[in-house]
C-alpha cells in the first residue's frame, strides 16, 4: 500500500502569523493519525519560519506515528537530529529567500560532504532520505553515499500540470517514472512529494516503485474547506484509486 506522510509545516505558518499558540501542529498531527496518515513530516528550517524546536520536541515526546524530520545539511541541524533521533531524516536544500523548497539536492556535486554528514545520522538509527530531482546522476550518487531513501521532487511536474503544458508535463512525468525505476533498481526506497494536489496526485501515485508520498501545503489549505481529516481522507482515496 502506498503510504501517505502528512507535512504539518503550514499549520505552524498560520500559528506564527499571529503569534498565538493555535493552531497547534501537534493537534494537527494527531488528527492526521486518526484520519489514516502513515507518518508526519516537519521541516525545521534554519530561520524557524514555521516549525520550531519546541514543536519537534513535543512531536517526539507525544507522537505515535513515525516522524520524518526535514532539514538542511548544517551542523546545527545534525546536532538537533542526533539529540532527538527521529524515525527518518530527509536532507533538503534550503535558501533563506525562497518561499518553499525550489528543487532537489545536488548530491553529485558534494558526494563526499554529504556522505560524511549522513553517516552519524545513519549510525544513530535514523533512516536517511535525500530530496532530489529525477536526474540519473543524482540518484546514483544518493545510492553511492549510503542513503536509504530518495524523495523525488514533484514540484516541476505539478507546476506544468497547472499551466496545462501537456507535452512538457507528460515528459516530466515520464522522467519521474524512469527516476523511480532507477532508484528502486539500486536498492533505494523511493518516495515523492512537493506541490501535489487532488488533481495531480493520481499519475504520480500510479508509479509502481513509489512507497510513500509526502504532502503538506495543499492538505492544510484544503482543510479550510473540508477539515483536515476530510482532506486527508480524500487524498488517500485518490492515491488508492490510482494504484487500482
Amino acid at each position: 500500500m502506498l503510504r501517505l506522510g502528512v507535512n504539518i509545516d503550514h499549520v505552524a505558518t498560520i500559528r506564527n502569523a499571529r503569534g498565538t499558540p493555535w493552531p497547534d501542529p501537534l493537534r494537527a498531527a494527531r488528527i492526521a493519525e486518526e484520519a489514516g496518515a502513515d507518518g508526519i513530516t516537519a521541516h525545521l528550517r534554519e530561520d524557524r519560519r514555521h516549525i520550531t524546536d519546541d514543536d519537534i520536541s513535543r512531536l517526539m515526546d507525544e507522537l505515535r506515528l513515525p516522524l520524518n524530520l526535514e532539514m538542511a545539511a548544517t551542523a546545527e541541524m545534525q546536532r538537533i537530529a542526533l539529540r532527538h533521533r527521529p524515525h527518518a531524516v530527509c536532507i533538503v536544500p534550503e535558501k533563506r529567500q525562497e518561499r518553499t523548497t525550489e528543487g532537489g539536492l545536488d548530491v553529485a556535486r558534494d558526494e563526499a560532504g554529504l556522505a560524511e554528514f549522513i553517516a552519524p545520522l545513519r549510525d544513530a538509527g535514523c533512516r536517511v532520505s535525500l530530496f532530489i530531482g529525477h536526474q540519473p546522476d543524482q540518484i546514483r550518487a544518493a545510492a553511492r553515499i549510503g542513503a536509504a531513501v530518495v524523495e523525488l521532487h514533484t514540484g516541476h511536474y505539478c507546476d506544468l500540470d497547472t499551466e496545462g503544458a501537456t507535452a512538457a508535463r507528460d515528459a516530466e512525468l515520464q522522467a519521474l517514472r524512469e527516476g523511480a525505476a532507477l532508484a528502486h533498481s539500486l536498492g533505494l526506497e523511493v518516495h515523492a512529494g512537493h506541490g501535489l494536489t487532488f488533481d495531480t496526485v493520481g499519475p504520480v501515485a500510479a508509479i509502481p516503485e513509489l512507497a510513500e508520498l509526502n504532502i503538506g501545503h495543499f492538505l492544510i489549505a484544503e482543510s479550510v474547506f473540508l477539515g483536515l481529516a476530510g482532506a486527508i481522507g480524500e487524498m488517500r482515496r485518490k492515491m488508492q484509486q490510482a494504484r487500482e
